[in-house]
């Protein structure tokens, strides 16, 4: 309860105003949807299903495995069939003895050990574009769960300012009141006043957020751009167990990105192989059959062909060499994949901490302080000491916490989606369900 000093005009009034600013203090009810809240993992399991980039990248994975039994095929065998002839006045087959029909069939077969190698290149390319698929459904998820984050920002942005509207209004009836008796003047009403129209302003610009971040979201999910959202659910605060170097390991030992190109040095391996292999000739094998007319015996042969690479400066050599370079090239790709993975976990495991700090100092004490300091402010503002201006500063610096508490709040949560698609480490339940085979890397 405040004290007034002797020679106050309207003690009546100033009891009032004192309540008012009480008022001021009592946390205002948020706008949450009920049951009709927008659900995070509703959202994931849509998105999985419906996201037009899994399914381009599911689509090519699908396209790769479908490879494998055609290299692994032999090649076509070739059916020729003719007729020769003696002379060009007429047909001579039954007269002339070199006069008759012809069918032959051949068939290539490479030197053994190459279509196993070219299996083995294609598997790899399909095992590679598969462990892509996983990571493309990952950071699907990631950027849903970002999106989303963003999303319940903006909304519990907008709450907030609702509560600094409705103080500023309630300054703004308590300035007015000390303006009407007496005790205050009218550039108090009107700076109560611009920082309610600016906290409007600031409110068009976070519904105009919403809308953007709603239209992100569906596209991500796979929806139409102007498809209806409601507002998201109460974030949980979500735990992260380990230190960097545990959340490091995981990442290296579960990372689809890594996965991906270690398949992709094994294929160019088996392609170095292949490359050797084909200084080695191919066989093809023929049968023919050349059937005559008139008491004249039929004929047939058989007969095998090889290529000879004789060439093999200018081709086998060259493409050994080709094929090594290929094997250098994705050893360095695993090693920036490698490092940026490194950098990411780093920056991430980082944020992560950090924000725990920032929450931790606002929640136990900027928040008191401020809210010890707005109480002061009051009392000084009632008793007549401290002017509208440091009231309303003060005022301010407490909302002001909040705003920045959940924000940090955000960035920890999108710094551990970030953090559980690296380390392929998600727990929840449409990532468990819909992303198969997620722990097989374990």
């Amino acid at each position: 309860m405040f004290s007034f000093t002797r020679g106050t005009r309207n003690p009546t009034r100033l009891t009032l105003l004192s309540l008012w600013f009480l008022l001021w203090l009592m946390p205002l009810p948020l706008l949450y949807a009920g049951d009709n809240e927008l659900k995070l993992d509703d959202l994931i399991a849509e998105g999985l299903k419906n996201n037009p980039e899994i399914a381009v990248a599911q689509s090519r994975a699908q396209a790769a495995g479908y490879r494998i039994p055609q290299v692994k095929a032999l090649p076509d065998p070739m059916f020729m069939f003719g007729y020769q002839n003696e002379g060009f006045e007429k047909f001579t087959i039954g007269e002339a003895e070199g006069a008759m029909g012809m069918f032959t069939i051949s068939q290539m077969f490479p030197f053994p050990g190459k279509q196993g190698l070219k299996g083995e290149m294609a598997a790899k390319d399909a095992q590679s574009l598969a462990a892509m698929y996983q990571a493309k459904r990952l950071n699907i998820v990631s950027r849903i769960k970002e999106i989303y984050y963003d999303l319940f920002l903006a909304y519990k942005n907008l709450d907030i300012l609702k509560e600094r509207a409705e103080l500023f209004s309630r300054i703004e009836d308590a300035a007015t009141a000390r303006y009407s008796s007496g005790m205050g003047t009218q550039q108090e009403v009107v700076m109560a006043q611009t920082e309610k129209y600016i906290l409007l302003e600031r409110e068009e610009m976070q519904k105009q957020k919403v809308q953007t971040l709603q239209g992100m979201l569906n596209a991500v999910v796979g929806r139409p751009v102007g498809a209806p959202l409601t507002r998201p659910e109460q974030i949980r605060y979500t735990s992260f167990e380990g230190t960097f170097e545990e959340a490091l390991i995981r990442a290296e030992s579960r990372s689809p990105e890594i996965v991906s190109k270690n398949r992709m040095i094994e294929g160019a391996e088996a392609k170095v192989k292949m490359a050797k292999k084909e200084y080695y000739p191919d066989v093809t094998l023929s049968a023919g059959y050349f059937p005559r007319t008139r008491g004249m015996m039929d004929m047939w042969n058989l007969t095998a062909s090889v290529n000879l690479p004789i060439f093999t400066g200018t081709k086998q050599k060259q493409a050994v060499f080709e094929a090594n370079a290929q094997v250098s090239e994705a050893k360095h790709e695993l090693e920036v994949i490698r490092l940026m993975l490194a950098s990411s976990v780093r920056e991430n495991f980082s944020m992560l901490q950090a924000t725990d700090r920032l929450m931790k100092l606002y929640k136990e004490g900027l928040f008191q302080k401020a809210n010890q300091d707005v109480q002061l402010a009051i009392s000084g503002y009632v008793a007549g000491k401290i002017e509208a201006f440091t009231v309303i500063a003060r005022v301010k610096n407490l909302l002001d916490y909040d705003t920045l508490y959940w924000q940090q709040f955000v960035e920890r949560e999108k710094a551990i989606a970030r953090l559980h698609a690296l380390t392929g480490t998600d727990e929840s339940p449409a990532v468990k369900n819909e992303i198969p085979g997620l722990r097989s890397s374990q």
